[in-house]
Formats: structure tokens, sequence, C-alpha cells
């Protein structure tokens, strides 16, 4: 700015400042260029007498580029009003502008001004508003417009088809594209790129690899945002071997390209791979960090999750929501709680970071699965808006504390939010526990009658849970037989478990038999089963189970243990001594074993026979 200053004194004192042409240059440097100042291009806007049209449209575009959408939308108001002569580019930019506003009231006004001016049948003008009602969401708008359009050109068709894929709308994307591959008009590079996206979208590997055979065959330009949206369909679709050839194909990378592998390997739980490719990233973003962090907390290492975590932080990344929702995910499955308060107050009390519903959930249920039950409760309180996740959540937490969940589940229904099928495995969960089995039924039944919800595999699992719990073998086992569903694990894994409290080994038999089929390799089932003849002195069947681990190759997985102590975890094994002070820490256990022996009666050693 400082040399166009210097500029623009040296055309004020030759008199080159009053010519159109030269000022408007100075114009559009000051609104539109990175280095500009929208303020002083305005304060020059003031100083010319009769500004022109593209002047006009210069401070709508910079406006709008220095997302201060209301004054730009303003400059297009005076033009109307002092009747400023415009042009197609006049509406275009205005409408970008409307666009920042999130709402249609400002669009329309513009609508209604390029029919009174007779603008409806530009191609340029119709584009513009057809982009600005699909960006936006105003999907039907928009499909009018499209409708109406006597002339459509490849923009034209793109717009529409991105706004169908933009809004998950595939199956009304790609019958729109079907239409445009009948017309007169080429698709070109952007149109695929929508197309593809409408393919991610509703997870169809057929119609994407028929996109990229019709790119193929076509030749379409096939620039790096192409190649990468090719590549970004094949990875959320499945398809990682398709993805890996058009990664290994690629002749330029980018972040993006390297990321969409990071986070395709992690979702199928092949860790290793994704890690390959984020420690071979030439570069990397938050999102990869983010990406990485994530494939760990869903697949169940938050050791892992939270070490990266870490090292982003000390690489000098600034995390965002995402990191953090993942971390503090990790944290509660850890039961880390040192760690989870201390991103609670550095990132968001401290304003690093605002609090969104999502990351308010992601702490509430850090704080639930930590024991901080009373913590939850206060920001599940104090926070000023909540979706179904929030209810979902809180519920979730007090599935121990039966009375508080269902007095949740009604105050959720009475705010007017409807529940969802996990807002049903929360609430039969909290039955479960509470031995509920009533209210467990009547809320079971309530799914389909009342809710339109038809119970999934899960929640016929929490009311097995349920009936088992209270001893009701046979009816837990009679609606095992009355699923519409394959019985899962849960389910036969809750009836085991129910048997092995209420002592009924030939149904525990049956049960465990099932599980082998579904996992024969989980040595738990062997050793819930075995334990449980133990306990009822069956020693014939204890020495069946153990036979048909050794025939079968399965070995019992050693107990694990897992504390926290100031910040950092320690991770033991079943007779472990890899620890730098697994001597003292035997030491001191010697010691509680024989004391408890002191103190307790010896009957209580015997109640529950384990013999692994």
């Amino acid at each position: 700015m400082l040399q166009l200053k210097q500029i623009q004194a040296q055309m004020t004192t030759t008199g080159l400042i009053t010519h159109t042409f030269p000022v408007s240059r100075v114009l559009a440097f000051c609104a539109l260029a990175d280095g500009g100042d929208i303020r002083y291009a305005r304060l020059l806007f003031t100083q010319i007498g009769k500004p022109n049209t593209y002047m006009w449209n210069t401070m709508i575009r910079g406006y709008s580029k220095a997302q201060i959408p209301a004054i730009g939308f303003s400059f297009f108001g005076r033009m109307v009003r002092e009747g400023v002569e415009m042009d197609s580019r006049s509406f275009v930019f205005a409408l970008k502008a409307c666009g920042q506003f999130g709402r249609v009231l400002e669009g329309d006004s513009i609508h209604c001004v390029i029919w009174k001016m007779g603008f409806d049948s530009d191609l340029l003008v119709r584009n513009g508003l057809l982009h600005y009602y699909a960006e936006g969401g105003f999907l039907s708008l928009a499909r009018k417009v499209f409708d109406e359009s006597s002339a459509r050109d490849v923009v034209t068709w793109t717009a529409m088809i991105d706004g169908y894929a933009g809004s998950n709308c595939s199956d009304e994307a790609m019958e729109l594209f079907g239409s445009m591959l009948l017309s007169n008009v080429e698709p070109n590079e952007v149109t695929m790129i929508a197309v593809l996206s409408a393919c991610s979208e509703k997870g169809d590997i057929g119609m994407g690899k028929s996109v990229h055979e019709y790119i193929q065959k076509k030749s379409v330009n096939c620039s790096l945002n192409l190649l990468n949206a090719l590549l970004d369909m094949y990875v959320k679709c499945g398809c990682l071997l398709a993805a890996q050839e058009t990664f290994d194909n690629m002749k330029v990378r980018d972040v993006f390209s390297w990321t969409s592998m990071v986070n395709g390997y992690a979702k199928c739980g092949d860790l290793d791979s994704a890690r390959k490719f984020f420690d071979d990233m030439p570069e990397r973003n938050v999102v990869s960090w983010n990406a990485m962090i994530a494939g760990y907390t869903q697949n169940n290492r938050p050791n892992d999750a939270l070490k990266l975590f870490y090292g982003m932080v000390e690489s000098g990344m600034v995390p965002t929501e995402d990191s953090l929702v993942c971390a503090l995910s990790a944290c509660g499955q850890l039961g880390c709680l040192y760690l989870g308060q201390w991103i609670h107050n550095y990132y968001i009390d401290q304003k690093r970071i605002l609090r969104s519903v999502i990351l308010g959930n992601a702490l509430m249920d850090m704080y639930a699965k930590c024991g901080g039950i009373n913590s939850a409760t206060q920001l599940f309180n104090e926070m000023p808006e909540r979706n179904v996740v929030s209810w979902n959540t809180m519920i979730a937490a007090y599935a121990g504390h039966v009375k508080q969940a269902l007095t949740l589940f009604d105050q959720m229904k009475s705010t007017g939010l409807k529940p969802d099928s996990i807002t049903f495995v929360a609430v039969l969960s909290a039955c479960s526990h509470g031995g509920l089995v009533s209210e467990g039924k009547e809320h079971f039944e309530s799914m389909a009658r009342d809710h339109g919800i038809e119970p999934k595999k899960e929640h016929y699992a929490c009311m097995i849970d349920l009936l088992g719990r209270v001893g009701l073998l046979e009816e837990a086992y009679e609606l095992i037989n009355k699923m519409p569903m394959e019985p899962t694990e849960s389910a036969w894994g809750a009836l085991l478990n129910a048997c092995k409290i209420h002592g009924n080994v030939e149904m525990a038999k049956l049960s465990a038999e099932r599980l082998l089929e579904l996992d024969p390799e989980d040595s738990g089932i062997y050793v819930l089963l075995a334990n449980l003849c133990a306990n009822t002195k069956r020693w014939d069947d204890v020495q069946m189970v153990r036979s048909m681990m050794k025939e079968r190759g399965v070995k019992k997985n050693p107990g694990r243990s897992l504390i926290e102590v100031e910040g950092e975890f320690h991770e033991f094994l079943a007779a472990d001594k890899s620890h730098a002070h697994s001597e003292e820490i035997y030491k001191v256990l010697n010691e509680i074993y024989s004391f408890s022996k002191l103190v307790l009666p010896a009957k209580h050693f015997d109640e529950h026979i384990s013999i692994w």
C-alpha cells in the first residue's frame, strides 16, 4: 500500500488521477489485491466524481472478498436507488456478497431487480443466481432457475449438480448428470469433481468407477483437484486398492492426497499402513494430524492417539475442534481425567478454541467416562444449545443411576427433540443396570410404536442383558430366538454373562457354543465358561473347555491393567515383571494380599474360584 500511495501521489501531481482508467486500476488494487485496503478503497471511491459501473462493481466485489457482505450489498442498493447503469457482473458480485448472509432474503431482492431490469435471460446472471441458490442450500429455488433457463452451458449444469452433491442429494445429482450426458453440453473437470463428490457421499463404488471410466474415455483434463476427488471417492467407498493405484499414478501430490490415504487406511483399521503414509508425508497440515489421531481413537488405541496429540502440539501445530474431540475421546477411553481437565482449561476455558455443541458433548463424554459425573452434569446444565447427542451423552452417563437417566429422557422428550436409536440404547442400558424389567419392556416396545424406530441388534442385546440380570434366562433365550436379525456376539455374550451370575451351566454351554461359532478365537468365552463350570464343581466340563482351547490353538489373553500417575500411564500384564519398579510393586502387592487374608474370612476367597 505504501508504494501504491506513492504512485497515487505522482498521478495526482500529473493530473492522471482524474482519468477514468488509471484511477479504476488504483481502486481495483486497493479493493481486491491481497495487500490492499478496502477502507482506503472506499475513501478513494468517495473522491471520484462519477464512478462508472466497473468501479461500483469493484467495491461490491471488494467488500465481499473482505467478508463484509453487508456494505457490499449496500453499494448494490445505492446503484439501484441512484439509477447507476448496471451490467451482468453487478448482479453476479452482489449475489456472491449475499451468499455470505446465510439467508435467502437479500438474494431474493436481487432476483426481483434482475427481472425488473430485464437481465433474466442473461446466461451469466442466471448462472450466478443458480449458483447462489444452490450453494446456500435453497435447492428448490435453484432447480426452478435451472428448469426455466432457455440456454444452459457447462456452468449451468455443473452449478446444479454441485448444489445437489453439496446438500447430500446424491441421487438427484447423478440423475441430473445423466441428463447432461444426453444434452449437447460436455462436462468439464469441475463437473466431474461434483459428480465424484456425489458418488463419495452415496458410497456407490460402481457409479464411481463408471465416472472414472468416462473421465478416461473422454480425456477430461485430470488436474490435481480432479485426481484428489477421484482418490477421495475410492477412499470413502472403501476401495483402497483402487485408491492406492490412483495415488501411485499421480505425478503431483499435495497434502490432501496424502491425507486421503492416511484417512482411508485408518478407517479400515490398517493403522500401520496409515501411520506409514503419515510418517512419509513431505508436509502435514492440521487435517493430516487429525486423521491419524482419529484413526487411533476410533480403533481403540487411545495411548497412541494421545502420544500423537502431544507430538502435534510440540510440532507447533495449533489444534482445531476436531483435534480436541479426538483427544478427549482418547482420554475417556483411558480414564485419563488429568489430561482431559488440562485440555478443558487450556484450550476452552482460556478461549483458545470456542466451545461448540460438538466440543461440549465431547467434554461431557470424557468427564462421564472418567467418573466425573458432576462435572459432566454442570457442563450439560450450562450448555446454551443442546442437540440429540448432548442428551444421549448425559443419559448414557447416568446409566448406573437409573432414576436420573429416565428423568433426563422425559425432559428430552418434553423439549420436542426426537430420540434416536442411540437414545434408546442409553435408556435400555439404564433400565438394565437398575433391573427395571417392566419399564425396559415399555421403552423397547415404544420405539417402533411411538417413535418409528425399529429396534436394532444393540437394542435386543440390552433387553437380553436386562432379562438376564434379573434371572429371567428362559425369557431372554426366547427373545434371542425371536430376533428379526441374526443374533450378535453382544446378545449371546449378555446371555452367557447372565448364566454366570445365576449359575445356569447348561444354558451357558449353549450360549458359549453360539458365541464360538461367531468368534472361535475369543479366549474370554472359554475362560468365562470354564470358570462357571469350576464354580459349580463340574470339573469334567472344565477339562473339556481346556481341551477345546488346546485343540483350536486358542491362548488366554493375559489380564492387563492401566493406571495414571501424575499424567503418565503405566500398563501391567498378568505376571508382568517388565516395569522398572516391579520388585517394589510385587512386594507391596504381597503385603496387601497377606493382610487381606488376615482380615477377611477364608470363605471369601472361595466364593468365586478362578482356574486361570
